[in-house]
């Protein structure tokens, strides 16, 4: 599938795409003249008040007091005039292009603008129109009425959402360069979309509360991809990127007395190359050879692509290319994984015909460090003495007595490499907060965004979870159309259908862009809030994942990876001349089939690969060391779907698909094993090694199917009641002090509704005169 030989990917994984594409991918091209609507609304009303020049040769102040007046704009009741107004805003925060020469000045004057927009109070007037516009019941049944929603039906929140977002991103992104007060600013409307005044809740709920809305079929018109994009931003700009995150993970060992990082997992990751993929195409050829009764017995020479830690012996004379294993058979199980780059590289050995080797100098050794848990050493210890001695000493890891001398060293070595995680910890100390309530007394809960977040989400969250997979499985490439699924294309299709050719052509290009960039963002903020709970409590980040799981996100994923990877990597759904800012600075030539057709230059779509990586990642959060998920993996046989993933030449890719292959390998019985050793030695190289983990050979002890229901189950109730024992305390009335006095109980002032005397003596007919009391009922009580 795809093109075999995949040149190596150039692909550095961030937080998000590069400045300008993260602005380009908030239009689509339907609403390409929409800019010059935005422009018109603004010089209208600019040229009124300001005669004979541009907003550029305004001076602060000037700017200021036309923003202001702008702003006394939006409080009219005219929805037409407001519209009007808040379009001339979105110009100003689309860098006033019209003024500009070039894109670099277009995204200074963003910049500039959303800053002093800020500053002026924009956000909170705009987030007050949103709120309106959320609630306007007659924009709603309107577009429940209609057969077919297009671009027009959202126009105002289209109009809001992507003046909030441009100042959000503008803000969110720091440049060396930026004057001390923008970097005050920064901070202030981090801590004012952080944390929510008047004890409102914080805004990243709000657009929670869109999707959901969206989804449930009460508002169609809801411009699903800017309200994803928004929350995505919010969330990295609140919650912190990746680096941000490593950062606070760092703080919060040495703030729990817990040693350092063996390393940082983003640069080892950085340092990585990509492995050589297998693929089955060799695999069935020799199939078909075994049928027929021929074997090839000619020596072969391999490219040894997937040795990348393995330097050559300098001692070895460079010309002996083929050693003991490379003269076995091609049916061998090693050689059945050659994959159709290397079958180019099977000849006889002719060593005065091949180029000179490229020395190359790799690192040594393997990149991660390896890791060993309590629990692994537990194990250990529990097994050597039922072998040496006959009997157990339970948690001990200390008494050694008896046992002989390799075994103190094992002991010895598996403690040097003893990893406690934050997680470990919080469980302990959440085992003992539920064992002495009393004792231990109130818990302090540091008061982080990502607490009153978690806070704010947390009676809804299944239904965000439904809402936003319910979302990913309608932007999915291999999703079939079904009557069922929800409509995510209200904010691309234009009112008037295209006519000619070129025109279906464009808007094709434009819905699939639209649902790359929904994935996008869904892949990312899923991985940050798991990310982020996961640092902030453990079981914050198991009700999530519980929840993800219950909602189907496993099977979801891997039929989103059940494609052509490849060419979903490599896609070029993007048509760069009508990007913007380069759309509005420069004419428009005409475009062709031949130039759609063609796309950009680039090696591979930026977006769909960071997609890939993060759904990737989300798998791999919610299966690790969870026996009864990763069953699931291998029930619903990702093996060879994870598998034909590895032909993307990207480390980092790579680096999560074989972790997703390590975790089954155990399940998936010796004969995989066997014919995919090119795939278990790459999980060897690349893959952090656990020194007791019997992951080759499938002999571990925790891997008991009987478990897995229990295992679930005993996850649910602490996480129950770890939830009920931190956010339920208004309720849990078990430790509080009880009144005995019956005066006092009665002389208690009870707040009853308004309307209570009105149905008082109702009430006491139904609910007391009219029941028969059951006086041989009380003598059970007794």
């Amino acid at each position: 599938q795809g093109s075999v030989d995949c040149p190596n990917l150039e692909f550095e994984y961030k937080d998000a795409d590069g400045h300008s594409a993260e602005l380009a991918e908030l239009y689509s091209y339907t609403e390409e003249p929409e800019l010059s609507t935005n422009r018109r609304c603004f010089e209208e009303d600019f040229h009124t008040q300001v005669q004979g020049r541009r907003w550029l040769e305004l001076d602060g102040a000037q700017q200021k007091a036309y923003v202001m007046r702008l702003l006394d704009g939006l409080e009219v009741v005219n929805r037409d005039k407001r519209l009007k107004v808040a379009r001339a805003i979105l110009y100003l925060a689309q860098g006033v292009f019209g003024d500009c020469d070039n894109e670099g000045d277009v995204l200074h004057w963003s910049r500039h603008n959303s800053f002093l927009l800020y500053r002026l109070g924009t956000f909170t007037a705009f987030l007050e129109l949103l709120n309106m516009e959320i609630d306007n019941s007659q924009a709603c049944s309107s577009a429940l009425r209609k057969p077919a929603i297009s671009l027009a039906d959202s126009t105002e929140l289209r109009v809001l959402l992507s003046v909030m977002y441009l100042m959000v991103e503008n803000i969110r992104v720091e440049q060396e360069a930026d004057p001390p007060e923008w970097k005050t600013c920064q901070e202030t409307f981090r801590m004012e979309l952080s944390f929510p005044v008047h004890a409102e809740e914080p805004f990243a709920l709000l657009l929670f509360t869109m999707v959901t809305k969206f989804c449930s079929g009460h508002a169609p018109h809801f411009p699903m991809k800017k309200v994803l994009l928004l929350l995505w931003k919010v969330l990295l700009f609140t919650l912190g990127g990746f680096e941000a995150l490593q950062a606070m993970k760092v703080r919060k060992r040495e703030e729990l007395g817990l040693p350092p990082l063996p390393e940082d997992s983003i640069q080892v990751m950085r340092s990585m190359r990509a492995a050589s993929p297998p693929t089955y195409s060799i695999e069935l050829m020799e199939q078909q050879q075994q049928k027929r009764g021929h074997r090839s017995r000619r020596p072969l020479v391999k490219q040894d692509s997937l040795d990348i830690y393995n330097e050559r012996d300098p001692f070895k004379n460079d010309e002996a290319g083929v050693d003991e294993e490379e003269n076995d058979d091609v049916d061998s199980g090693i050689e059945g994984e050659l994959d159709l780059m290397e079958r180019d590289a099977i000849i006889p050995v002719m060593p005065a015909q091949r180029p000179p080797i490229e020395k190359v100098s790799f690192p040594k050794g393997l990149p991660w460090a390896p890791k060993v848990r309590q629990k692994d050493i537990e194990h250990f210890l529990e097994a050597s003495r039922n072998k040496f001695i006959g009997f157990t000493l339970g948690q001990d890891t200390e008494t050694l007595i008896g046992l002989p001398r390799p075994i103190h060293e094992s002991v010895k070595t598996l403690k040097q490499h003893k990893y406690v995680s934050i997680s470990d910890v919080q469980i302990k100390n959440e085992e003992e907060l539920e064992k002495c309530p009393m004792s231990l007394g109130e818990e302090e809960v540091q008061e982080t965004p990502c607490e009153i977040l978690y806070r704010a989400m947390l009676y809804n969250l299944p239904q965000y979870m439904i809402a936003l997979l319910k979302i990913l499985l309608a932007a999915a490439p291999t999703s079939k159309a079904k009557t069922d699924s929800i409509n995510i294309l209200a904010d691309v299709l234009p009112e008037e259908m295209p006519i000619t050719v070129l025109q279906s052509m464009k808007l094709g290009i434009d819905v699939n862009r639209h649902k790359e960039i929904i994935v996008k963002s869904i892949s990312a903020l899923l991985l940050l809030l798991l990310k982020h709970f996961k640092l902030n409590h453990i079981y914050q980040f198991e009700y999530v994942s519980q929840h993800l799981v219950f909602a189907n996100c496993i099977p979801l994923i891997l039929k989103f990876f059940n494609q052509n990877i490849m060419s979903y990597i490599t896609a070029k759904n993007s048509i760069s001349v009508l990007d913007y800012p380069h759309c509005t600075v420069y004419d428009l030539p005409e475009l062709t089939a031949e130039s759609l057709e063609a796309g950009d230059n680039n090696q591979f779509c930026w977006r769909n690969l960071f997609s890939c990586i993060n759904l990737l990642r989300i798998l791999n959060k919610l299966t690790k060391w969870k026996h009864s998920r990763t069953m699931m993996l291998v029930v619903f046989k990702s093996a060879p779907i994870l598998k034909r993933a590895l032909k993307v030449k990207q480390a980092m890719m790579q680096l999560y698909v074989l972790k997703l292959l390590k975790i089954q390998t155990k399940y998936l019985g010796r004969q995989w094993r066997k014919s995919n050793m090119k795939t278990m030695s790459a999980i060897y190289q690349k893959v952090r090694h656990r020194m007791n983990d019997d992951w080759a050979y499938g002999n571990d002890i925790d891997a008991r199917p009987w478990d897995f229901q229990a295992e679930e189950c005993t996850l649910r109730a602490n996480i129950e009641a770890f939830n009920s024992r931190r956010y339920d305390k208004p309720q849990d009335s078990e430790f509080a002090p009880v009144d005995n006095c019956l005066q006092s109980v009665l002389g208690q002032r009870l707040e009853l509704p308004q309307d209570f005397h009105y149905s008082y003596e109702l009430w006491l007919e139904r609910e007391v005169f009219s029941q028969p009391i059951r006086w041989e009922e009380l003598l059970h009580y007794q």
